[in-house]
């Protein structure tokens, strides 16, 4: 078999794609749930690891439902500002790893160095070093070397960033989990230096529950007893279930407020809702540099240290909240699939679109009936690039036009609107590593 990365993308597809894992779960009656960890604990050992061989890597251990991408980003930004630069003399680090998901372009994203993608070349190196310590484990045990000798998509990308981790020495891993926490199998995580939970909402029902009770029991799976812990303000219900847990497991934990400092940093995420996790990435950067023992300013939170501020302005996070112009064309980009990230998300686009002199939405005069006058030149085009595979499509896009229809006061928020696939190219379908 060849070793190119090309090669390694083929190889990682063959596995079982996370979407069809959750459905597999969903038709088991989540009855899979309560295996994870010791199934994933299997699957390390596979690979030559104990658990405990990734408190080297002084881990922080990030869930959510909203913003726990953006969290994770802040805290690696922060931390980045650490390393070794001209603004750096002092470096505490050399390397960050960050680990996230889904990708947005490409499956390299998800194991981050020093927050650039690893290269093609080694992912392609440390995807088939772990992909051929799998088979010859299997080969020990006389077992197939097939596809069964390999832990599910998901699973083994979350293998092989811990792989890749301890192999490039990094100094320290943000690693958010991927579907809830207690049973999620970045949670085979014994150690971590400190531990957050963003934002709580309703998402992935068939394998959390329904209810705000249920998810935030499993989100709260991550903390550990030694470890701090840290939340955002949450509905009462979840807040209740946070601190019960917290209470169980002998951990402490605070719930950040928004810093103040915030209104005077320019935010490498821009929209108003990135506050609150800014807000906890400082707290949990923080809590881990003082597991370190290193000293932080008095007065802190109230007075930052400047890294940290840069850290904050510097962040880079696609997809979020981001904006990208060319000529003509601005694009605003965001990848909110919740009801809640979607109204997050059409308040922020709002607000983009709004003329700076105007603290109110402007009142637009009702368009005539005819849907040719819609599009005239007195009205710049406004383009909605709309795409969802996997969850409640229509109820996402009602509920993103219902937001701008009033925070936009027009009926008609969008000139044009294009619903698509993840079809890549028309020929050949999916882009291998999208």
């Amino acid at each position: 078999m060849a070793r190119t990365y090309g090669d390694a993308v083929a190889a990682l597809n063959t596995l079982q794609t996370n979407a069809a894992a959750i459905d597999a779960v969903r038709k088991a009656g989540k009855s899979m749930n309560h295996q994870s960890i010791p199934e994933m604990t299997e699957w390390c050992r596979r690979a030559g690891y104990e658990p405990a061989d990734f408190d080297n890597l002084r881990p922080i251990h990030i869930a959510g439902t909203k913003g726990k991408g953006s969290t994770s980003a802040f805290v690696s930004s922060i931390l980045t500002q650490y390393i070794p630069s001209p603004s750096q003399p002092n470096p505490l680090f050399n390397k960050i790893g960050l680990y996230t998901s889904p990708h947005l372009r490409f499956v390299r994203e998800r194991i981050r160095i020093n927050n650039e993608p690893l290269s093609e070349e080694l992912f392609a190196k440390y995807f088939w070093e772990t992909w051929d310590k799998l088979e010859e484990s299997a080969r020990a045990r006389g077992e197939p070397t097939d596809k069964t000798a390999k832990p599910s998509y998901f699973r083994f990308l979350t293998v092989m960033a811990f792989h890749t981790y301890i192999r490039e020495k990094v100094d320290t891993a943000i690693v958010e989990c991927g579907v809830g926490g207690e049973y999620d199998c970045t949670n085979v995580i014994p150690s971590p230096s400190v531990t957050g939970i963003t934002s709580l909402g309703i998402d992935h029902v068939q394998l959390l529950g329904n209810t705000i009770e249920e998810i935030a029991w499993h989100k709260a799976g991550i903390m550990k007893e030694g470890a701090p812990a840290y939340t955002v303000a949450q509905l009462p219900a979840a807040q209740d279930v946070l601190e019960r847990r917290a209470v169980e497991k002998s951990v402490h934990l605070s719930t950040v407020q928004n810093n103040p400092l915030l209104q005077d940093i320019k935010l490498g995420l821009s929209a108003l809702f990135q506050h609150s996790n800014a807000s906890l990435a400082i707290m949990l950067a923080s809590a881990h540099l003082q597991s370190l023992s290193y000293p932080l300013p008095s007065l802190f939170p109230s007075n930052l240290p400047p890294e940290f501020i840069r850290g904050l302005e510097q962040v880079c996070w696609p997809g979020r909240c981001e904006i990208r112009r060319e000529s003509g064309i601005a694009w605003h980009l965001d990848s909110g699939h919740t009801l809640e990230s979607i109204h997050l998300a059409a308040s922020w686009f709002a607000s983009e679109v709004m003329p700076p002199s105007s603290s109110h939405p402007p009142q637009q005069q009702q368009p005539p009936s005819s849907p040719s006058s819609i599009t005239n030149a007195s009205r710049p085009p406004r383009i909605l690039l709309f795409n969802q595979q996997t969850r409640d499509a229509p109820s996402l896009a009602r509920a993103l036009f219902s937001t701008l229809s009033t925070t936009l006061s027009t009926p008609h928020p969008f000139t044009h609107a294009v619903f698509s696939t993840n079809l890549t190219f028309k020929e050949t379908g999916y882009r291998p590593d999208l």
